[in-house]
């Protein structure tokens, strides 16, 4: 996946900077919202439910001075009874262990025990930690911001404390230029013009997914996944054929819903994204299948690409 309008990068003055950076926190605490606005692209889905995000997704930010390289994952937390939520808490702690820093998010106005779980995996990680408290759009009196960032100082020796707000950009050029002080100097590691490892293949069951997430996140918790069977460029138009996997029977009657209505705005909407982010026309089919208990087998979750 590529970005036209990236800035031309000037790896010959020993001042450009390159680095990894984690963006880890509990579910649900704005991390994909976050890189998604620093990108200014929509890569990684977001929606209300916990354990939207699934997989290791880099974001990659260049401009003439630093190669910045986010990588968003999903939320950690507790609870380890389905072999899905395992692999998504692997998943989010493999993330850690060799980046440059991690920016830790979490919710302005609320600490919580698996806020506490994060702290205590970074610590162990040893790396740097930034911390970005999110959401402070919603914050009604922001006087109360200053005694909570104290508070929050006495937890751990962050490398910075910021309050932001990712869906607003609020303070997210200050969080830049923080991330980017703090990465070695060094060549980039991908091209300028690269903005994310992931297939458009990828990101189109993603972004299916979401759609799915959105519409009908309370009547189907985990039991959903998305795999693309066909993705074919026929002459400017993009053929693409997507299988809906859930656990039961009951859970595909409400997929499709009554006379299909739900599946085809499901597949309008997941449509008009994948047309913004492609630039290209998209002619979308989804079916749906019922595989029971993949989300509890570790060998379903890899053969549907999740474990890894």
């Amino acid at each position: 996946m590529h970005d036209e309008g990236a800035a031309g990068m000037n790896t010959d003055s020993g001042d450009f900077r390159c680095g990894l950076v984690a963006l880890v926190g509990r579910p649900n605490v704005g991390k994909s919202t976050l890189l998604n606005r620093i990108l200014g692209q929509k890569i990684s889905i977001t929606s209300d439910k916990p354990q939207t995000t699934r997989h290791r997704i880099l974001g990659i930010k260049t401009t003439s001075q630093a190669q910045v390289v986010y990588i968003d994952t999903p939320g950690l937390h507790r609870g380890g009874k389905r072999a899905l939520n395992r692999a998504l808490n692997r998943a989010a702690s493999d993330a850690i262990a060799d980046v440059d820093l991690a920016v830790f998010l979490i919710e302005a106005g609320r600490w919580t025990d698996e806020d506490e779980l994060v702290l205590r995996r970074l610590r162990q990680a040893g790396v740097p930690i930034l911390l970005a408290v999110n959401k402070i759009d919603r914050v009604a009196d922001r006087a109360q911001l200053l005694p909570e960032l104290q508070t929050l100082a006495g937890r751990h020796d962050f490398a910075e404390i910021l309050p932001l707000s990712a869906a607003r950009g609020e303070n997210l050029e200050r969080l830049e230029q923080c991330v980017i002080a703090r990465l070695p100097a060094g060549p980039p590691y991908f091209p300028e013009e690269q903005i994310t490892d992931r297939s458009e293949r990828f990101l189109a069951a993603e972004l299916i997914r979401e759609k799915l997430f959105r519409r009908l996140g309370q009547e189907l918790p985990y039991g959903l996944t998305v795999q693309i069977e066909q993705f074919k460029d026929d002459d400017g138009l993009l053929r693409i054929h997507g299988l809906v996997w859930v656990e039961r029977d009951s859970q595909k009657a409400i997929v499709i819903g009554k006379g299909g209505a739900m599946l085809k705005q499901i597949g309008r909407e997941a449509r008009l994204d994948m047309e913004r982010l492609f630039g290209s026309k998209v002619f979308l089919q989804l079916w749906v299948k019922v595989k029971g208990g993949w989300a509890d087998d570790e060998r379903a979750l890899r053969s549907l690409g999740i474990d890894e």
